[in-house]
């Protein structure tokens, strides 16, 4: 899939990391030539008719590729976790995932942390990087041996890589499906108090900053544990963390009625903490917003809620859910967009994620307000578990480009 002739996008609104800009994008052989420049003879040209022009949404830590969904969403890059089956703790498993999406989709694997995801042997990460790996990722659980996470992150420090990190400490968490609070007291859920979270981190920034290494918290959502994000920051140690829409949109009484599709890890906090996530998205301690995506079918959700396996399909409303923090004035278009597309793309050091010449032509233009409701029963994923089944929201993709290709949708 290779651009064919040069395309400029016309009359759009670029949304770029310095600000908002009437204009035009051209794109040449696969890569962002000129931002503002007027189209040359022989461009093909497109017409934005006023709409956003944005860069592909990069999804930080997904748990598997649905194309389809990916493409209404709006993301033309996805790093995808380690939990696979078998998992990528091998150089040839993550040079097989490296190529899998393309050419319309490029996936980026994030190598396991340890062999098996067993938290006990540290994998071949530096043969891994050389295989594809953007990444390392200790997985959905979080590596309780204290030295074994000193060692990976020393070892990830060397090579440069960022270390993707489940923030709960297990031991306190068990087979918990809930947090602890009254909501979880009056249903009967099994719960862990929401401090296994800043146990996790606290432990895990110490460490981090011992090695000198880069760690990112795939999702930090409790009030207490972005103050030491926050206050880690401060001084300098080298963290980021994201968080998901869930967090931001709902609180621990969407589980009320014992719905599974607001079954997730880490699961649904209170509204403080809800609060508190909003909070840190306009303070800007909180550097990406991801999808989590996590399609589970009606074997995994149609059951108790405390057996129902945690998850959400996330890629198709990831935009509009972060467009929603832009109408509630909490955040503006850029700061949106280096939430799902730029910050990611820099983490994962990928040549993308942001409308700037040089970079690859992943380009998307969105219409902010079109209004649609989400259904689960018609979403593009291969599984509809979303939390937010049956909500009216904003914002869509009219059209997709991969290195300068339009994407059929």
């Amino acid at each position: 899939m290779k651009q064919q002739q040069p395309l400029t996008i016309v009359a759009g609104r670029l949304v770029t990391p310095d600000g908002i800009h009437d204009g035009a994008l051209r794109l040449v052989d696969g890569l962002i030539d000129s931002v503002g420049v007027d189209p040359q003879d022989g461009d093909e040209i497109v017409d934005a008719g006023g709409r956003l022009v944005v860069p592909g949404l990069v999804d930080l830590g997904v748990f598997a590729i649905d194309k389809p969904a990916f493409h209404f969403g709006g993301i033309t890059r996805a790093a995808l976790m380690p939990d696979q089956s078998p998992p990528l703790d091998l150089p040839s498993r993550v040079s097989y995932i490296a190529k899998s999406g393309k050419p319309d989709f490029w996936v980026h694997p994030l190598a396991a942390a340890t062999r098996g995801l067993e938290g006990r042997e540290i994998a071949e990460l530096a043969l891994m990087r050389e295989a594809g790996a953007r990444g390392v990722a200790t997985g959905r659980q979080w590596i309780a041996n204290s030295g074994v996470m000193l060692r990976l992150l020393q070892y990830a420090a060397m090579l440069d890589m960022v270390v993707i990190a489940h923030a709960e400490d297990a031991a306190l968490v068990g087979s918990a499906v809930a947090t602890a609070g009254e909501i979880a007291t009056r249903r009967g859920l099994p719960s862990a108090p929401p401090e296994a979270e800043a146990i996790a981190l606290a432990r895990d920034i110490a460490l981090a900053e011992m090695a000198g290494a880069r760690i990112h918290f795939r999702q930090v959502t409790t009030r207490a544990g972005l103050a030491l994000v926050r206050a880690a920051k401060a001084r300098g140690v080298q963290v980021t963390c994201g968080v998901t829409p869930a967090h931001f949109m709902l609180s621990d009484l969407a589980t009320v009625e014992f719905r599974t599709f607001a079954r997730l890890s880490p699961p649904l906090r209170c509204e403080d903490d809800r609060q508190a996530v909003r909070e840190a998205l306009a303070d800007g301690t909180i550097d990406v917003v991801a999808s989590g995506h996590d399609p589970r079918g009606p074997e995994d959700k149609r059951l108790p809620f405390s057996d129902a396996e945690p998850g959400m399909a996330g890629a198709e409303t990831l935009l509009a859910m972060t467009l929603s923090l832009v109408r509630d004035e909490l955040i503006d278009l850029p700061r949106a967009f280096d939430l799902v597309a730029t910050a990611p793309a820099r983490l994962l050091g990928a040549p993308a994620g942001a409308l700037a010449t040089g970079l690859e032509a992943d380009v998307a233009i969105v219409d902010p307000d079109r209004p649609w409701v989400i259904q689960s029963a018609k979403m593009e994923a291969t599984a509809g578990n979303t939390p937010f089944d049956g909500q009216p929201t904003q914002g869509r993709v009219a059209q997709l480009y991969k290195g300068g290709v339009a994407i059929k949708r």
